[in-house]
Order: C-alpha cells, then sequence, then structure tokens
C-alpha cells in the first residue's frame, strides 16, 4: 500500500527531503502561488500550522507555475516573498508540476487517492488542497475556494 511517506521532494533550498520524516503526522498538501488570487491563503495556513503543529499537523507547500504563470519566480524568490509577505515557516519545496506528463509523483498519487469535481483527477488551480492523515492515507481533497480556516473542523478531527 503507497502513502504519502513513500514520497520525497526537493525543498525549496534544494535538499532532498524525505515525507517519512513526517511520519505519523496530520499533512495538508497544498500547490501555492505568489501571484494567484488566492495568494492571501498563505496566512491561513501559517495559522494552521502555528495553531496545529504541536498537535502533529504539518503544512507542505509545493509551488507550481502550471497555471497562468502565477509562479514565476526561483525558489530563493518564492522563499523570500513567502517569509516577507506571509512570515511563512512551515516547510516549502522547489517548484513542481501537479498536472501532465511531469507531475511530480507525490501530486500524481494524490490526485490518484482523490478526484476532484466530477471525479476528475486534474487540479484545476493553485492553493488545491489535500488532508493526509496519520496513516498517511488522503482524508479529503479542498479545491482553491476553500480557505484554510473552512478545513479546521477536518484538521481536528484528523489530529484526534
Amino acid at each position: 500500500m503507497t502513502t504519502a511517506y513513500d514520497f520525497s521532494a526537493i525543498d525549496i533550498d534544494g535538499h532532498d527531503q524525505a515525507l517519512s520524516d513526517y511520519s505519523g503526522k496530520v499533512l495538508l498538501v497544498v500547490n501555492v502561488a505568489s501571484k494567484c488570487g488566492f495568494t492571501p491563503q498563505y496566512a491561513g495556513l501559517q495559522d494552521l500550522w502555528q495553531k496545529y503543529r504541536e498537535r502533529g499537523l504539518v503544512v507542505l507547500g509545493f509551488p507550481c507555475d502550471q497555471f497562468s504563470h502565477q509562479e514565476p519566480g526561483d525558489e530563493a524568490e518564492i522563499k523570500n516573498f513567502c517569509t516577507l509577505t506571509y512570515d511563512v515557516d512551515f516547510p516549502m519545496f522547489a517548484k513542481i508540476d501537479v498536472n501532465g506528463a511531469k507531475a511530480h509523483p507525490l501530486w500524481k498519487w494524490l490526485k490518484d487517492e482523490k478526484g476532484g469535481l466530477l471525479g476528475i483527477g486534474a487540479i484545476k488551480w493553485n492553493f488545491s488542497k489535500f488532508l493526509v492523515g496519520r496513516d498517511g492515507r488522503v482524508i479529503k481533497r479542498y479545491a482553491p475556494t476553500d480557505t484554510p480556516q473552512s478545513m479546521a473542523k477536518d484538521i481536528e478531527a484528523a489530529l484526534g
């Protein structure tokens, strides 16, 4: 059985990060962008991270430039923007693709586990979110329009 903990990704500083390092944690996996209408959700994601990290939540941000070139910067620019604008200190990763032939394996798996509206697997836009339980299995998929605050009850339930 495959779980989220079976994957790895390059972090925003260029280091390989095994997601098994988060084994037993609840993950909120999000494709993010700096120049998107949903970019202010960074503040809500940071709030969730601060509120629940002691109980075992880890927010994982994956920058993506597949939607109207809304993440044009390199990793250093993305990190700088997130830190200075939203005081983000949750784990961030290198820019990835979430759709298509070059989609990151984690994101291929997430989409296979929980299809979107009408069962369509493709990620529709930035700030799509996946809640992963302590067992590494996907609990729920959220649309870009779902605010971080709207997920609090599901996060609390996952944390136990």
